[in-house]
């Protein structure tokens, strides 16, 4: 780290330099003045930050001169590294910055349109002078010529500037599949295009879904070339999947704002969206003056913001509305849905990010004044050899009864207190039986795959369950997320601390049962228990319908109904031949309840 002779305000950029995330997004540079004297992007906002002010004689003059003008750091989390180099671009064409070299102009960039014909095609284009449907912009060719290789090798659409009346070498070869010539329907055709469409977009669930129906009809079948193709589809499409989060251009011109707050503060995020990219992301820390709610908070913010960024939007995305804002928004769009939602998304985790930034370095800065809590995360960073403060702590806890009602809980400490606004519930709905495994990847999966990862994730189980989380989390989602296991001994305490070491392997911390970290994670661990076990208390007593045909794998309460219904009760239902059975439900689900009765 530089010292005070290179840059007198080191000692305040170091604390800034602990509060910034290990994200992607884009990062600008601020003078004495508060002009942005450079603005970059990064995979990983926390380390490129911080390798400005280390090995300093190693840098050029330009990087020497830049650093000793460094006042003030600001940052932007984004989706992807996609997402980060469009915002650059355009911060660096808004400001101008002096260390910057200019990107190329926005016609520059690349698009990919699906034409408004009769049998579309799927062009690349620079220019948005073509009738139809526009994505992108794309940052360079490669990434529109690897999306286009994909799309090429999962769909058969025309490429030819006239449709001929015979069939041509590309549907000898399986690139089209030859309307023309009327092999091949136009509602076939259509099908295929909104299936490119929807990839486009971004809507991955549903097209693997169809692909692998479709690959077990044809097992089935005993098309075995057939379903073979198919699962190389899928394995394709889910390799691509998540790398692209290209927002459609439709979206033309709208804003988006979201709000954080607690007693005294209040935190806003403000972008700026121009054909589906991100061209202007601020937040702001407001100091509540009054007991302001969330909405007269945004109502005063956002016309600020919106004549700051120069913005010509007549439409705003919210998470809630939002009576008080001008006339010129003749649009407030609250709770949206598809492309909308993702911006509302991004806007959260953005808003989060800068709340976590504010209140660690708040935290920081009171030196030996720091509340307990502070001390106690410190301790526990330290022990788990974690990269950021957990100032954000999440835990999950399994319950259910042989199977029964399935459910599961999470709670979040927020500065080692309790956050209950952040507490979650989750029905268990893809896992039968008693497997506590199965559950916490369900329930972690579809925690982390839309919301803002927390600084560490604790694990109620152990070893087992920490490698059911790791491996949803880095090799399902690919996120970077801490994990820590809390085992038990066996009259039910918390006796254990587990991390993974830098070997990858599952260690036990040595913590004293009387220390204040051990009493902190044991609160945690009693608190999601807790509300897990009333969750399910709660689910159980809300059970409209349950019998021992319910209990029965396979066999909803749809069939159990039409079982009483016919035969009066469970007793006369056991006593049913398979036939008498079958003429009710069907064979196969008649052969499971035989076989649970029978014990056969």
């Amino acid at each position: 780290m530089i010292d005070a002779s290179i840059n007198p305000n080191i000692k305040r950029i170091a604390l800034r330099l602990k509060t910034i995330p290990e994200s992607p997004g884009v990062y600008q540079h601020l003078d004495a003045e508060g002009k942005v004297i450079y603005v970059g992007k990064a995979r990983n906002l926390h380390n490129r930050v911080s390798s400005y002010f280390s090995h300093y004689d190693d840098k050029s003059a330009k990087i020497k001169m830049l650093v000793r003008n460094i006042h003030d750091i600001r940052v932007t989390v984004v989706a992807t590294e996609v997402d980060a180099l469009l915002l650059e671009n355009s911060l660096i064409k808004r400001y101008q910055p002096r260390y910057n070299s200019l990107l190329k102009d926005d016609k520059s960039y690349p698009y990919l349109c699906i034409t408004d014909e009769e049998y579309p095609r799927l062009l690349h284009t620079r220019r948005r002078n073509i009738r139809g449907q526009y994505f992108g912009p794309y940052p360079n060719g490669r990434i529109l010529r690897e999306l286009q290789d994909i799309i090429r090798q999962l769909f058969q659409y025309r490429t030819c500037n006239i449709m001929g009346k015979r069939p041509c070498m590309k549907h000898q070869i399986g690139l089209c599949g030859a309307p023309c010539a009327g092999k091949q329907t136009r509602e076939e055709y259509q099908a295929t295009i909104e299936s490119i469409r929807r990839l486009l977009k971004g809507d991955f669930g549903d097209i693997l879904d169809e692909m692998k129906s479709q690959m077990y009809a044809a097992a089935e079948e005993l098309r075995f070339e057939e379903a073979e193709a198919i699962k190389r589809k899928i394995h394709l499409l889910e390799e691509y999947q998540a790398r692209s989060t290209v927002v459609d251009t439709n979206v033309k011109d709208v804003d988006v704002a979201t709000v954080l707050s607690d007693e005294h503060h209040a935190w806003v995020n403000f972008m700026r969206i121009k054909h589906g990219a991100v061209i202007y992301s601020i937040s702001n820390e407001i100091r509540k003056q009054l007991d302001e709610s969330d909405a007269e908070i945004l109502a005063t913010v956002i016309p600020t913001l919106h004549e700051q960024s120069q913005s010509t939007a007549t439409e705003v995305i919210l998470p809630f509305a939002v009576p008080d804002l001008p006339e010129e928004y003749l649009k407030q769009t609250v709770n949206p849905k598809g492309d909308r939602r993702k911006l509302l998304e991004l806007s959260v985790r953005n808003v989060e990010s800068y709340q976590k930034q504010c209140l660690h370095q708040r935290a920081l800065t009171q030196g030996d004044a720091a509340p307990q809590a502070v001390k106690v995360l410190e301790r526990l960073q330290k022990a788990l050899n974690l990269p950021t403060l957990p100032m954000e702590i999440e835990c999950f806890d399994n319950s259910n009864i042989q199977g029964a009602y399935p459910v599961a809980g999470m709670v979040r400490f927020s500065g080692g207190k309790p956050n209950r606004k952040e507490y979650r519930k989750f029905n268990i709905k893809t896992v039968e039986g008693p497997d506590d495994y199965a559950s916490m990847a369900e329930v972690i999966e579809r925690r982390y795959s839309k919301n803002t990862p927390p600084d560490l994730l604790l694990v109620d189980g152990g070893a087992g369950q920490m490698e059911v989380a790791r491996q949803v989390i880095q090799e399902r989602l690919g996120l970077n997320i801490p994990i820590a296991g809390l085992a038990k001994d066996d009259r039910h305490r918390t006796n254990e601390l587990l991390r993974y070491n830098d070997q990858g392997d599952i260690a036990v911390v040595g913590l004293k049962p009387t220390d204040a970290v051990f009493h902190l994670l044991e609160q945690i661990q009693n608190e999601v228990h807790r509300f897990a076990i009333t969750f399910h208390k709660d689910k159980r007593s809300k059970g409209t319908f349950r019998t021992a045909l319910t209990d029965i794998p396979g066999i909803g309460e749809k069939t159990a109904h039409e079982l009483l219904l016919r035969f009066g009760s469970v007793k006369q239902i056991q006593l049913q031949t398979l036939d008498d059975l079958s003429a009710v439900i069907g064979p196969a689900k008649a052969a499971m309840v035989y076989k649970h009765f029978t014990n056969q």
